[in-house]
């Protein structure tokens, strides 16, 4: 728990590893939080050093160091700890090693890349907002004929099933009989985005891969790799000119990313081998 200032009770069970922000509000309207032995029915409670915590009848684990790994995650997983359909899902394929870890947004289950895993769900909570400015960059393989006209159309942003979707960039890469390759980036990253922008343009998504969250890359990662991102450079990556701008990060702190203006009109190739992502 930090030591500086109280913190609210859903934000605190999140550092600790547990769970994110948002389930933790969960957890607690489900009467399975106690503090200083009572139990909470609302998340609107401030905690300190002080304060005794328990879920589930268990003390809350002592906050440990925030960790970020980078995880290229295949087809056929689901992003989620218990799946009501049985499917096999992320966590339980990872490293035991790793400890408890929760996922920074999701990959569906038919999509593969990568994917950033953390042991903060504060942290995740964070990097989640479209207030980041992070691109989520995609190589997506469609069938169908593209229209570069509709393409261009999504910097615009667009709205389908009645949700708006903000400015989106996308390029036609290479195209055959049967299929297109495109390059996608997007700020948002709400629920299958991408499929269902590209259904909106009568385009059927037979594959996705995420190339890279923001600063982080998916790069050489072989499917179902993990790799730790070291703390220096996480802690360089999360801080703009040295100013803790998007809260604490235990340790150090972490800022907003590039806004996507300097992002998205630069549009780097990823360093994923292309030629391996088009057989």
């Amino acid at each position: 728990m930090s030591e500086h200032k109280p913190e609210r009770i859903a934000k605190v069970i999140a550092r600790a590893g547990l769970c994110s922000r948002r389930e933790a509000e969960r957890w607690i309207a489900d009467n399975r939080v106690r503090v200083d032995g009572k139990t909470l029915d609302s998340p609107a409670l401030t905690v300190d050093d002080k304060s005794v915590i328990q879920v589930d009848g268990q003390p809350l684990p002592q906050a440990q160091e925030t960790r970020l790994w980078r995880y290229h995650k295949p087809t056929g997983l689901v992003t989620t700890h218990s799946d009501p359909q049985g499917r096999p899902t992320v966590f339980e394929k990872l490293s035991p090693t790793m400890g408890r870890v929760i996922s920074v947004g999701r990959l569906d289950l038919n999509s593969e890349g990568l994917l950033l895993l953390t042991n903060d769900g504060e942290l995740a909570r964070r990097l989640e907002m479209p207030s980041t400015g992070w691109i989520r960059r995609y190589r997506v393989r469609v069938r169908g004929t593209v229209d570069q006209n509709n393409l261009l159309s999504l910097e615009n942003g667009a709205t389908v099933g009645g949700i708006k979707y903000g400015a989106i960039k996308a390029n036609l890469d290479s195209e055959t009989r049967t299929n297109a390759w495109l390059t996608v980036a997007l700020a948002e990253g709400k629920n299958r985005e991408v499929r269902k922008i590209m259904e909106h343009l009568d385009l059927r998504v037979n594959r996705l891969i995420r190339l890279s969250y923001g600063p982080f890359q998916l790069g050489k990662l072989q499917r179902s790799q993990v790799d730790e991102v070291p703390n220096k450079i996480l802690r360089d990556q999360l801080t703009e000119n040295g100013r803790k701008t998007m809260g604490r990060f235990r340790g150090a702190g972490w800022a907003k990313a590039k806004k996507w203006p300097k992002q998205i009109r630069t549009f780097k190739k990823s360093t994923l081998n292309l030629k391996n992502t088009q057989k």
